[in-house]
């Protein structure tokens, strides 16, 4: 797949990582690793990268800022990662209007369809706990499971970050990819990237 020039990334903390405090907005997480090397690589193209991840955020959220964070910027591409948090806080917060399976998959298909006639990338929900048999990774499933029908209805790439985090735990390395289960420290951020690469230079 040739990306187009004007990308955007949406998604929740795990997007976001220090794009606040990074006087190129970037961060220096998975999009920062994206970033790099798409313009080394590509060093004539002149990508135009913009970080519009939030903390916290789950997709009623993307909702909320979709036409200013996405729509508004005219990209190209969106990149969208996002349901850690629509599963984790119906464990760190089971008192609040928690997004059940079926409001997630309504809302990123509605959120989908308005961009429609864009490059998208959608990326799997990637873990809860490094921990195969977690709770929150059992209800994570069916957040994943979603995330690859609407890919498949809407042709998008889809980057399969969910299994390759899981296929990384099986092998028992003892090197962890997370700081506490969920933001990933250095490494998972590359396993992040590297995974987003492949997918998309598949569909080349």
């Amino acid at each position: 797949m040739e990306l187009g020039n004007r990308i955007v990334f949406i998604g929740d903390s795990i997007t976001e990582w220090g794009r606040f405090e990074d006087q190129e907005g970037i961060g220096s997480g998975y999009v920062r690793f994206l970033h790099d090397y798409l313009r080394v690589t590509n060093p004539n193209k002149n990508y135009e990268i913009f970080n519009r991840g939030i903390g916290g955020d789950r997709v009623t959220n993307l909702e909320e800022r979709w036409q200013e964070d996405v729509i508004d910027l005219h990209p190209e591409v969106v990149s969208v990662s996002i349901g850690i948090n629509d599963v984790w806080r119906q464990l760190d917060r089971p008192d609040m209007d928690q997004v059940t399976p079926d409001v997630f998959e309504d809302k990123l298909r509605k959120l989908l369809y308005e961009i429609r006639d864009k490059q998208i990338i959608l990326m799997e929900p990637t873990v809860i706990e490094e921990d195969l048999n977690s709770e929150g990774n059992r209800r994570l499933r069916e957040y994943v499971e979603i995330v690859r029908k609407l890919s498949l209805e809407f042709q998008t790439v889809l980057v399969p970050t969910h299994q390759v985090f899981l296929d990384y735990i099986k092998e028992d390395s003892g090197y962890a990819l997370t700081t506490d289960g969920v933001h990933m420290n250095s490494a998972g951020n590359l396993l992040m990237a590297k995974t987003w690469i492949k997918a998309v230079e598949k569909q080349s």
